[in-house]
């Protein structure tokens, strides 16, 4: 990408995230609080301060900021960018409501009208400006926060004006000179109160709407972004899936290998989140591990402790490692030792024999860029294509090498599922497959979900997996 085109990139979202902030300032905090009030001040502050949390914490790591600034940066930072999304989905939907529960508040006054008006006579002998005002605030909603005060002030304002016609006496008893004592107030014109009501009706009737869809919209954002925190915390569940390969001997049928890719330990998840993944895999008594890419999202130096469990994995034939694209923005050779000196195998641009069939990995083709790509022929080149290949590649946009390549079985990850909904639609569009098992001519794809989460620590219709891919042999 060009210096120039980045700007634009850059100036084109920064513009986008200024317009909807601006959008859910309107709606969620100049349209439901009082112009001055602590709330209003409180909403404003925070649609300045919350962007900016994200902000810090999408590019503290690369700015090389402190892990511990990090870390205080990223919940809030990247949580509002989960709740943002979500929010700004929940108001836009909320924009149909309002016509409609606004033309259902209009209709409810407006039967309570004749009710109200068949008690003005009794009411109208009342001496005093207060039992004016009363039918005013009978016909209106008294939303929450203070709506009605609202109402009944404005009402009492217009029966003091047509209490006051020319003639009222110096007592101020709004008689006009001469009548008799019994005599009540002036009736005001046809029309006048009704007016002056449906004016006040309306201001409270907004003011309802506008609170009442805030307040969905923020409890829908919230329970979601909740839910799918949830889900990331709690680990990943256990997928399990048969594959039917038609070179592998019968002495291989039921190799299982547990595949888990995208951990994303960083200043969110960290060594906790590491043994759940550990704990999980050897639940499962896998012959072989399979760890394909995107491991972390920071320096050896700050998470070097948090990948300490998986040390502790245990298999037959034990654990295998290959580059994702994130492990190149944090040190990719640094990373590469490291998971040596756990007890891992790197697979760089390699291959071993296994009883039955091959075991490849490939580098990340962000490693282009630091001339460490994928290189199929040091891998594949050269190997006896009767046996059975599996390959371990991080993202599934090298299924098409695969397949040149006479690849059986490619194991990758990279896609998160899409993570969080809508997200899912941009993932299909630039990967081969989302998530799943298919077919491109003899070779299969699997593709992970992922184990961890990449930002907010947030899956909604995305679930983490750790999959156990059982190979079948066609022979047995």
């Amino acid at each position: 990408m060009t210096v120039a085109l980045f700007v634009v990139v850059a100036a084109t979202v920064l513009a986008l995230l200024v317009l909807v902030h601006r959008y859910l300032w309107v709606r969620l905090v100049r349209d439901t609080t009082a112009p001055g009030g602590a709330a209003r001040r409180a909403g404003t502050v925070a649609v300045w301060v919350l962007p900016l949390l994200t902000v810090g914490a999408m590019v503290g790591a690369r700015a090389g900021a402190p892990f511990w600034l990090q870390q205080v940066l990223a919940w809030p930072g990247y949580l509002w960018l989960a709740v943002l999304l979500y929010l700004t989905l929940a108001v836009l939907a909320g924009e149909a409501v309002r016509p409609l529960l606004r033309h259902l508040l209009v209709r409810r006054a407006a039967r309570k009208e004749p009710a109200a008006g068949a008690a003005g006579p009794r009411s109208g002998a009342a001496d005093g400006p207060g039992a004016a005002s009363a039918p005013a605030t009978e016909n209106e909603p008294v939303p929450a926060g203070g709506g009605g005060s609202t109402t009944a002030t404005a009402a009492r304002a217009t029966a003091a004006d047509h209490a006051a016609p020319a003639g009222r006496d110096r007592a101020g008893t709004g008689r006009p000179s001469g009548a008799p004592p019994s005599a009540g107030p002036a009736t005001p014109p046809a029309g006048t109160a009704v007016a002056g009501a449906g004016t006040s009706s309306d201001v409270s009737r907004r003011l309802f709407v506008a609170r009442t869809v805030a307040g969905a919209a923020v409890a829908v954002a919230a329970g979601t972004v909740g839910y799918g925190t949830y889900g990331v915390l709690r680990g990943p569940r256990v997928k399990r899936v048969t594959v039917p390969l038609a070179k592998l001997p019968r002495g291989a049928h039921g190799f299982r290998i547990a595949v888990v890719s995208d951990i994303h330990l960083g200043p969110v998840l960290g060594r906790a989140h590491t043994q759940r993944i550990v704990d999980t895999i050897n639940s499962t008594q896998p012959d072989l591990v399979a760890v394909v890419g995107d491991l972390v999202d920071g320096s050896v130096a700050d998470l070097g402790s948090a990948a300490e469990p998986l040390a502790r994995l245990r298999s037959r034939h034990g654990t295998y490692f290959v580059t994702g694209n994130h492990e190149y923005f944090s040190g990719a050779q640094a990373w590469i030792d490291h998971v040596r000196e756990l007890g891992m195998r790197p697979l760089e641009n390699a291959r071993t024999e296994l009883p039955g069939f091959d075991l490849a990995g490939v580098n990340d083709i962000a490693g282009e860029s630091e001339g460490d790509g994928p290189d199929f022929v040091r891998a594949l080149g050269d190997r006896d294509r009767g046996r059975a290949a599996v390959l371990l590649a991080h993202q599934p946009v090298v299924i098409h090498d695969a397949v040149k390549y006479g690849v059986d079985l490619q194991l990758s990850g990279h896609t998160h599922g899409g993570q969080m909904w809508p997200g899912n639609l941009i993932a299909d569009q630039a990967n081969p497959t989302l998530a799943g098992l298919e077919r491109y001519g003899d070779t299969q794809l699997y593709v992970s979900r992922g184990a961890g989460a990449w930002g907010p620590p947030v899956r909604v219709g995305a679930p983490s997996d750790i999959t156990v891919v059982q190979l079948a042999s066609r022979r047995a």
